[in-house]
């Protein structure tokens, strides 16, 4: 059938998209999410088909493209194409298999990866794919075949080097600055160290957030090679990379459905696209996290180190607390000012400092070092991790002369007040976190909470818990009405045995805060 094309000037999230008039389908003998091949000169593009009864939208032998579609072909308004109706992807046959249980080897997840890099899967068909690996879990032998399907469907940095150390968190802990003084502590012992990080999903700042208030984050492959090779690290948003596309379409399924099939394969994957050798994997554990006891974490850390031998990475993991926020700063420039201060020595924050040095000691002992936690102590407190950060803020376009008092944070403000005098015996993560996404976290780099005071410090009555900033006043007011009703820290002259009192159902929030 021959059509005229019309071009729609809409974007459809990386996936080639046709409109279809209804009466056009009919005549094809197909329906809405069905394929047609596309042929215009000498190029062709099988695409997804949606369908529409209204001919003012679209008339009859008409095609409409999609800007994914139209790049594709280079067609122009008005022209005709050849379409036919296309066959489904084999992948959907491997889905289907998978969705009865049955186990798949590398070659059929590799369709089904490719298929989802290049657009020709829909949002509902991978979404069953995603499902069927939750409720029939991955076998090692599986979760290595999927994560080498992953790399070998998106870019690869090519260093060349004998050890390539990393870092990654599965995430769970408000304010966590590890990787951004991390990595510069690594660097400037001459070990090569390439970070990739995420940017928030539900938490107010991922790695990339908070790294963005110091330097451009989002690199090119080539470009993120370059700064390695210079300066032995770096810290760039994964996202802007093609290192293992495939992820970051699963984590838009996996989220909104509070699953989490692909952590294995999802993490490693990004590991494996850089040549990582060598890696340290940080599990927060405790409430408010994803795993909430030490036997969770310690069953996940086994798993974790098997993969890693049959991908032929040498990995250690760290159980680490995650019961409370680390440092005193939440919120992506207040982060990027506390690690400014910890690497420039200007504040002592212990609880952060301790666990830097403790996951560098453990990633410089996996390399070989010994007394590795000293050595980057030195590092630190030399001076020649900050010397390292700042070379790599240049290097990725950024001032390396930052001071900072040079990051703006929000002007508007408003302080939570302790309501009794006692201890402070908890903090929720999951509600601080509510509060700082409220006030516009992370989309506003200036929005967040300093805390004032941690679990075990003592607090007077109508005395400062923490302080929110926002940049905009309005946002101020969606904390004021959230605080009405939520409480976020616990206060009590001693710790008591009755938590709560229930007297009807509740709604129970499950912690799914994704790092990638």
């Amino acid at each position: 059938m021959k059509l005229k094309v019309k071009h729609l000037g809409i974007d459809s999230a990386g996936k080639p998209v046709v409109l279809l008039n209804r009466v056009d389908c009919e005549e094809l003998g197909i329906k809405s999410t069905a394929r047609v091949k596309v042929k215009f000169k000498n190029r062709s593009k099988t695409c997804i088909v949606n369908v529409t009864s209204n001919r003012k939208i679209l008339k009859v032998g008409w095609i409409g493209f999609t800007e994914e579609v139209r790049k594709s072909l280079k067609t122009k308004e008005g022209c005709l194409v050849e379409v036919e109706v296309a066959k489904y992807p084999s992948s959907l046959h491997f889905i289907r298999e998978r969705l009865r249980g049955r186990r798949l080897g590398y070659k059929e997840f590799y369709e089904i990866v490719k298929d989802t890099v290049e657009g020709n899967l829909t949002e509902s068909e991978i979404a069953a794919f995603v499902t069927s690996l939750h409720y029939f879990k991955l076998t090692l032998e599986e979760a290595a075949n999927l994560t080498l399907a992953m790399v070998n469907t998106g870019k690869i940095l090519k260093l060349k080097k004998k050890i390539i150390a990393d870092k990654h968190s599965i995430g769970g802990t408000l304010g966590d600055k590890t990787s951004i003084l991390l990595v510069p502590i690594i660097a400037s012992l001459g070990i090569t160290i390439p970070k990739t990080s995420s940017r928030a999903i539900t938490s107010p700042a991922g790695t990339a957030d908070k790294a963005e208030c110091l330097m451009p984050v989002s690199l090119e492959v080539e470009e993120m090679e370059r700064v390695v090779r210079k300066t032995n690290g770096c810290l760039v948003w994964g996202g802007s990379l093609g290192l293992a596309p495939a992820d970051d379409i699963f984590i838009k399924v996996e989220h909104p459905l509070e699953i989490d099939p692909l952590l294995f394969p999802s993490i490693m994957s990004k590991k494996k696209a850089v040549g990582a050798t060598h890696v340290v994997i940080d599990i927060p554990t405790g409430r408010g996290t994803k795993v909430k006891t030490i036997g969770d974490a310690n069953y996940l850390a086994k798993d974790f180190i098997q993969l890693g031998r049959i991908l032929g990475m040498k990995i250690n993991c760290a159980i680490t607390n995650g019961e409370f926020p680390i440092g005193y700063c939440i919120g992506p420039a207040l982060a990027a000012r506390e690690a400014l201060e910890i690497i420039m020595r200007k504040k002592l924050v212990k609880d952060q400092v301790d666990k830097v040095l403790d996951i560098a000691g453990i990633l410089l002992s996996l390399i070989g070092k010994k007394n590795g936690r000293e050595l980057a102590k030195k590092a630190w407190l030399s001076g020649k991790a900050e010397r390292k950060l700042r070379q790599i803020i240049e290097e990725q376009g950024g001032n390396p002369k930052i001071k900072p008092e040079d990051i703006p944070i929000g002007k508007f403000n408003l302080e939570y007040r302790a309501k009794n005098s006692g201890l402070v015996i908890w903090m929720d993560n999951w509600k601080l976190a509510q509060i700082a996404r409220l006030a516009g976290a992370p989309k506003d780099k200036g929005a967040g909470i300093v805390l004032r005071k941690k679990p075990g410090d003592k607090v007077e009555k109508g005395e400062i818990v923490f302080t929110v900033y926002a940049e905009k006043e309005r946002k101020l007011e969606r904390v004021v009405k959230y605080l009405e009703t939520e409480i976020p820290v616990g206060i009590a002259e001693k710790a008591e045995m009755l938590i709560q009192v229930i007297k009807e159902r509740v709604v129970h929030r499950k912690s799914f805060i994704l790092e990638r």
